[in-house]
């Protein structure tokens, strides 16, 4: 679906999102098609379920966002350096 699609069906509430399809333009990510994993009444319980999947699947591109957002602006972010446990 599309961002102003899932605004319709989701009225003013907190969504965790998963980019099915999505491309760089710059240093801004377009997220093309989107889905819906699920609803939240606050954001502190749509981060724990974001925390939970990504832990399980890192790969997934998942977001969280409220849909009184009118668009998402989305900058990325480029790290450099070596990652790994501290």
């Amino acid at each position: 679906m599309q961002w102003q699609e899932i605004r319709g069906h989701y009225p003013q509430q907190w969504l965790l999102l998963e980019a099915v399809k999505a491309h760089s333009e710059g240093d801004q990510r377009i997220l093309d098609q989107l889905a819906v994993l699920d609803a939240f009444p606050d954001s502190a319980t749509a981060l724990r379920a974001y925390a939970r999947i990504h832990r399980e699947i890192p790969q997934r591109e998942l977001y969280v966002f409220h849909t009184s957002r009118d668009t998402l602006d989305i900058l990325e972010r480029h790290w450099i350096g070596i990652q790994g446990d501290s």
